[in-house]
């Protein structure tokens, strides 16, 4: 186990799942983007860094069928697990870092909330745009959303990136088409505000 797992595993162990910043009981900005790129019950789904989200409750009332919840932290996984029940058969759960993780393509979407903004490192953002390329098939698209250049500086005591709408298609490269972007605030349970950037792309 690695440091990096250490320090999640040790963050979802201590508390609950609703006591966390990034916390939110709908994944409702999540989900209007998928809707306006064109994401039916249909796609084949990838959660990068899911983790707890509640995402994949909703895609599941939503009649998705081919979800993948992928996360560095297997505690986080298991508290997703937990609160599905028996229907968490239904997805298939991988514990692992997103910048070695060899994908099972293609998928239709990737959706990552709050993972790429972590990789201060240019060899891991590096590693992480080979991977989700691998990983969407052409035309496939990618949701991603990051703290916004006044958002937090860190999170879970590690720092980040912050990352306008322009800065964060630049990062992708020329492999990516970007399609929208909107800005965010997400209230976290203790009632503050943090500033986001998410932005839908189409693999080229």
């Amino acid at each position: 186990m690695t440091d990096k797992q250490d320090h999640w595993n040790a963050v979802y162990g201590a508390r609950t799942e609703s006591a966390l910043t990034w916390f939110e009981e709908s994944p409702a900005v999540s989900r209007e983007m998928m809707v306006q790129a064109g994401i039916t019950p249909g796609a084949r789904v990838l959660d990068a860094g899911g983790g707890a989200s509640r995402l994949v409750d909703t895609l599941l009332d939503d009649g998705f069928t081919d979800l993948t919840v992928l996360d560095l932290s297997a505690e986080a996984l298991k508290v997703s697990q937990d609160r599905l029940g028996a229907r968490a058969k239904a997805v298939q759960w991988i514990a692992a870092d997103i910048t070695d993780w060899q994908p099972e393509g293609p998928y239709d979407l990737w959706h990552d909330r709050a993972v790429f903004h972590f990789l201060t490192e240019a060899a891991d953002r590096a590693a992480y745009i080979r991977t989700l390329t691998q990983a969407l098939r052409p035309g496939g698209v990618a949701i991603i959303g990051t703290f916004a250049l006044d958002g937090p500086e860190k999170c879970s005591n590690l720092p980040v990136i912050r990352y306008c709408a322009d800065g964060l298609a630049q990062e992708l490269g020329a492999g990516f088409a970007r399609i929208t972007c909107r800005a965010h605030t997400h209230q976290t349970p203790m009632q503050r505000t943090q500033s986001f950037t998410f932005c839908t792309f189409r693999r080229r």
